[in-house]
Formats: structure tokens, sequence, C-alpha cells
């Protein structure tokens, strides 16, 4: 059906420069977000060009292949929905695709639509000015590129910048090292190896059980205790995917308008509006279904603490009764607010403890002090370990548009204008920085939702506006600063009024030091999001300038 990875990413290679340097639409990134927007460019008429750091396309799901790397979403919805005819020919086969799934689901993608001519990869994208007067932007490559493009569309991803801490020593330990967001396209033997996992953010979660399968001994260094929720992964009865097919004009329409496009709707208002029996009963049932669909039991959940306390108590008691060891227990219950860090869905995480080759170090309270030789120091005792792996998260949201020097001849550069933090209109556009596009940016639902309709929704909207720019002779956009300037004080109000920011999460950039603290996405939901942002397409493009 599909081409395997390893002769795309051969194909890829293969093609090392392109002649036309001067294009309508430059895209940063061949993940699912340049693949959809790709497409909808050729559709219109439009030349583009796509740049691609990696060997072939995937985005996340090129680069995150450590052992149990897995999608949290269901992959019946985790999907595109602009083709019928593409989701009536592939069939998924879990209920939560594994990696190499989905990047085959990808590299289909790209080969039936004939998207990898426009496709430039190996290269990263270092520098974009706009050119005020000429009203093109310059974007420059590491690989000496040079493009005039008057548009440029960023899909270069929420999470793909990887974050790994600078330790001590690190220069000195002689062992192996690997961070789960960049794992070895061969693959990782850690067969009769001790091993380190650093982090228990959703990567170490999935990763954790399957190393711990395979090596001599894991020890799990970590700093914060996560709520995780059991997937009950399994292969897809045939009989669900046919329903599916069958009906999924129905159930795209009811995605792109549910709350976290997850097709999930909250069951009750209060959590206190039913007996705590059958508080208990609602949970127990949502924790046999498993995944996401706990956040959806009471809708009052991550608004007060006192309902927040009855979800976390139960996950909590769940974690006592798997894990066999009282100490250890203690060690993994999470004592922050349940939902305000990410929520982690995992196969044999906790009961992974319970293994005589694997041990937990607790780096709360002593940090790690640095990396030895022979291994890793926490106060003051060396654990020897063969291989470490960083399972530390990204730079995320933000990350890979800090990494580019992007600048406006009038309006600076885009480091200095998020010095306190991102700042956008919709999540969308950037005042002083015209004709540029962010799918999936700062302060738009993004990362609090199925990634899959919200990338759909950010595409078409663009695409649309770039359609009216062009129905109607204007050559630039632009957010007025006003415009901006509400939209951030509105995302951080919103974020505010819920316990979401009360976690020390990526959601705040707090696990990259020196990152500003700010909420960094929408809070809100699709529903309402959708409503603003197509009112200010209705409306002639309110809050922008259009010249």
């Amino acid at each position: 059906m599909a081409k395997s990875a390893g002769a795309a990413e051969a194909a890829a290679a293969a093609k090392s420069s392109f002649d036309v340097v001067d294009v309508d639409v430059v895209v940063v990134g061949a993940g699912f977000a340049g693949l959809y927007m790709l497409h909808r460019l050729r559709g219109m008429g439009f030349s583009a060009r796509v740049i691609e750091a990696g060997k072939g396309v995937g985005g996340t799901w090129y680069w995150n292949r450590y052992p149990g790397a897995r999608c949290d979403g269901e992959s019946l919805l985790y999907s595109y929905g602009f083709s019928n005819a593409l989701q009536q020919e592939w069939t998924w086969t879990e209920r939560y695709a594994g990696q190499p799934e989905i990047l085959a689901y990808a590299n289909h993608v790209a080969d039936r639509f004939d998207l990898r001519r426009d496709i430039q990869f190996e290269t990263r994208v270092t520098a974009a000015t706009f050119d005020d007067a000429g009203g093109t932007w310059q974007v420059e490559t590491d690989r000496g590129d040079r493009l005039t493009a008057r548009y440029v569309v960023m899909a270069s991803g929420c999470l793909s910048m990887a974050a790994a801490p600078k330790l001590p020593g690190a220069e000195t330990f002689t062992g192996q090292t690997y961070h789960t967001g960049q794992w070895p396209h061969d693959g990782v033997d850690f067969t009769g190896k001790r091993v380190a996992v650093i982090g228990t953010g959703s990567s170490g979660i999935q990763a954790i059980p399957r190393i711990a399968a395979q090596a001599k001994h894991l020890t799990v260094f970590q700093r914060t205790a996560q709520y995780t929720i059991p997937a009950w992964n399994g292969p897809l009865d045939p009989r669900t995917v046919e329903e599916f097919k069958a009906r999924y004009p129905e159930i795209r329409t009811a995605q792109k308008n549910s709350f976290n496009g997850n097709n999930t709707t909250f069951k009750h208002a209060e959590t206190f509006g039913v007996t705590a029996e059958e508080r208990q009963r609602i949970y127990e049932e949502a924790w046999q279904k498993g995944g996401f669909v706990f956040l959806a039991t009471f809708a009052d959940l991550l608004f007060d603490k006192s309902a927040n306390d009855t979800v976390a108590e139960f996950v909590r008691a769940k974690l006592r009764s798997i894990v066999e060891d009282p100490q250890v227990a203690e060690l993994l219950t999470p004592k922050t607010i349940f939902g305000c860090k990410r929520l982690c869905v995992d196969t044999d995480y906790w009961s992974t403890y319970n293994r005589d080759n694997v041990s937990l170090v607790d780096i709360s309270s002593s940090p790690i002090e640095r990396l030895v030789p022979e291994g890793i120091v926490v106060a003051g005792k060396t654990y020897p370990v063969d291989a470490i792996v960083f399972a530390t998260g990204f730079d995320a949201v933000t990350g890979a548009l800090d990494r580019i020097d992007i600048r406006s001849t009038s309006g600076g550069r885009l480091k200095a204008h998020w010095q306190d933090g991102p700042r956008t209109y919709l999540g969308l556009a950037i005042h002083g920085f015209p004709n540029l596009f962010t799918i999936t940016g700062p302060q738009s639902p993004s990362v609090l939702t199925n990634m899959m309709p919200s990338i759909e929704y950010h595409v078409d909207w663009i695409s649309d506006c770039l359609a009216h720019l062009r129905h109607t002779g204007k050559r630039r956009i632009q957010a007025r600063k006003e415009a901006e300037d509400d939209w951030v004080t509105e995302v951080s109000r919103l974020a505010d009024g819920t316990l979401r920011p009360q976690c020390n999460s990526w959601y705040v950039g707090a696990n990259v030091p020196g990152k500003p603290r700010v909420y960094l996405a929408y809070v809100a939901g699709i529903p309402p999001y959708k409503k603003r942002c197509d009112e200010v397409a209705g409306r002639g493009y309110e809050g922008f300038v259009l010249a």
C-alpha cells in the first residue's frame, strides 16, 4: 500500500537540490501540518517549497522512535479527515497506533498525493527575513539555499525541539546517551546493560516498560510523579473499523466541533452533583475504558480544586493497588493537580516497578549532581550505568520557532518580540511579521487537543486567507498590535481561570531553564476558538491590516 520508510528516505536523500528559488509559499516542516498545507496550496495553484530537516516525512513520528513510542490519541481519530478516499483506503490496526504504523501512514499520504517532489529534505531553515520594501520573505537554510517567497508558513511542530538537561560532567561519561526525541533509526539493543532513564513524562512512561523488559537493570530517575491512565491498547475489531469508515463524515464533523477534537463530551457538570458512590462508579467506568476520557468525567475537574482532589485520589488508590512496595508506591504517587500536567496514557507502567530489575531514584529534593565516567551521582551516591536515556521532553510550542532567526526589516526579531513569552493573534499570526503564519502556534488550542483536526482547521483557515488576498488583489497581511495585545490578554485570562497553570509543566515552559513562564495554549476548547477565528475571517479579517 505504501513505500517503506527506508525506501522513502533513500528517495528523499537522492534529491539534493532544487532549481527554483522563488515560490509563492515556503512551508517549514514536513510533518502532518506541512503535508496537508502543501496539498492545499497545490490545489489552489500556489507554488510551494517545503523545507524539512529529516530525511523523510512524518515530523514527530519521524524522530521519535524510542521503544514504546505510540500516539496517546486513538488512531481512528488521530488521522486526516480531508479526504474520504484516504480514510477509506487506510486501515488502522491498533486502538493506539505505534510509531512505525503512524510513520507508514505519513509516507502513504506523501506518496498518494505525490508530495515529495516539492519537499527539500535534510535541510534546516536557519533564518527568514521579511523585506518590507519588496514585500517578500528571504529564507536561508543550513545548506546555503536562499529562497524568496511571498508567504512563509511555520509547520515546525509543537513538540519538535528536544530539551536535554546540561549536567556537570556529561563529557566524562563513558557509556552511551540517547534522547527519546532523537532516537537512532536502527534502534538500540539494551540486552545485558545497566540503563538509566531520566524523566517520567509521556515519553518516559511509554519507554520504561519496554526498556525494563530488555535491560539487565533499569534505574529510573524521577523528579515529578505523574498521573497516568491505562491505554488498554490492542488490535482494533474489524467491525469497529468498518463502522467508523461508514460513519466517517458525521464522525469528523462531530470531532471538529468537540471540546478537544477527540469526540468526548462531559458526562456530568459538577463533581459533587452526584453521590460519592456514583462518582466512584463513573471513575471506575472511565478507568476501564482508559485514555483521555478520564478528563471528560466531570466538567469542573480543572476548575474546582475540591473536585479535582476526588479524581486525583481515585487514581492514587489505583496506583497503590498495583505497586507492591509501599515505599516505591509513595514515591510514584503524584502530589500535583490532576490534569495540570499532560495526562499520560500507558501500558504496564506502574506494574513495571514490581520487577526485580527495576529501581526508582527520587531526584525531587536531591537533583542529579553530575555524571561521572561510570554513571550518575545523586546525593553523593554513584549509580553505575552503561547507557542513559534522556526522556526529558521538548522546548514545547515555541522552541522550533525560536531556533530560527526570524526578522522583519520593520518589526525587529521574533526572539525579541517574545522575550517575555509568545505573543500572537489567534495563534496564527504575529504583529510585526507580515505574511507569516503559524500552524497550531502558541496561544491556539494546539497541544490541548487532538492535533489532527487542529492542524486541518489551521491549514484550511490559512488557505482561505491566501485565497481572499489573491481574490481582492492584496499582497500583505499583518496582525494589528491591538488585536495581538487583546488576544494575549484573553488567552492568559482564560488559563488563569482554571487549575491548569498551577503546575511546573511544559505547558508553561517550566521544563526549560530561563524560558518565560506563560501558559502556551488556548484552554477554552475548539468550538469557541473556531467561532472566533471564523468571525475574524467573516468580517474581512478583523484585527489584521491588509495592504
